[in-house]
């Protein structure tokens, strides 16, 4: 169709159909934000009656604010160890589908037992192996005079990334598995007949189209992980677990200082989702393109 068909046959009209479709768009805004404020509503009249129970059981806001700041100490630690956690995670997913998915059985066996072992056993039961197990083997190894012993005895941080890494690793292992083998095969077919390595197919080709279907999975680890890594405490992590912790069982303050810790998960997700959300519109909007 040509730009004078769509043009308004006068210079001050309007297209009609241009005009319904103005006011159909500003009409469904017009609900969204509705609907919207309704959910608002909502979850105030929810916040208010669950702050009027907790008045009711003697807990202490005042408390809780003049606290939060102690457990909000922590906020830099618990978002440190989720963002260096999924990376290596991420990684070790990709290399543990790579495994699942190849006709090598040496590369199929090591993947499979991994994911299996991990995933058998609890992510707690996991940190203490690690924090507490594997240096025992370093001072056995060092005894006997292997200075790769060393290797074995990790601090707390270290350890609690390690364990966060592996346990997530072994779940993400099926989302990337599922996502490298969504993309058509025509696509690998494609790649090779214009002269590409499996390699250069799988980084130019394969992986940019499986990352759009895996994204929104590994944002929802990552969101569960935040909330994870309070395990982390259990080594000492001065995160917002741990701080919430140690002051509540010093001033006998229990309620409200896992309120203030919960509040600040509860933060950490909803500002996790949103970003994740924009993320996955920016990589929609650049697919469409």
């Amino acid at each position: 169709m040509s730009a004078e068909a769509l043009a308004p046959a006068e210079p001050g009209s309007v297209d009609p159909d241009w005009s319904m479709g103005l006011q159909l768009l500003a009409q469904q805004r017009r609900t969204r934000l509705i609907q919207i404020a309704k959910v608002g509503i909502v979850w105030a009249v929810l916040v208010a009656g669950l702050t009027f129970v907790l008045f009711q059981l003697n807990v202490e806001p005042g408390y809780m604010l003049d606290h939060y700041g102690i457990v909000l100490q922590g906020l830099v630690t618990t978002i440190g160890i989720s963002v260096i956690s999924i990376c290596i995670a991420s990684v070790l997913a990709l290399l543990g589908a790579l495994g699942r998915i190849s006709n090598n059985s040496i590369a199929q066996g090591v993947a499979g037992f991994y994911v299996s072992l991990i995933r058998g056993t609890p992510l707690l039961i996991q940190i203490f192996i690690i924090y507490l197990g594997l240096p025992q083997i370093g001072t056995a190894l060092i005894q006997r005079g292997l200075p790769i012993g060393n290797l074995f005895i990790l601090d707390a941080v270290p350890s609690g990334i390690l364990a966060l890494s592996l346990n997530y690793g072994a779940y993400m292992t099926e989302i990337f598995r599922a996502g490298l083998q969504a993309v058509s095969h025509g696509q690998q077919e494609a790649a090779e007949a214009l002269g590409m390595t499996r390699g250069q197919a799988l980084r130019r080709v394969i992986l940019p189209q499986a990352i759009r279907i895996i994204i929104p999975d590994i944002g929802n680890q990552f969101i569960a992980m935040q909330k994870d890594s309070a395990l982390v405490s259990i080594m000492g992590v001065w995160e917002i677990t741990f701080l919430a912790s140690r002051f509540a069982r010093k001033d006998v303050k229990f309620m409200e200082m896992f309120l203030v810790a919960a509040a600040m998960y509860w933060f950490l997700t909803i500002v996790s989702s949103w970003l994740q959300g924009q993320l996955e519109r920016r990589m929609a909007h650049a697919y469409e393109r």
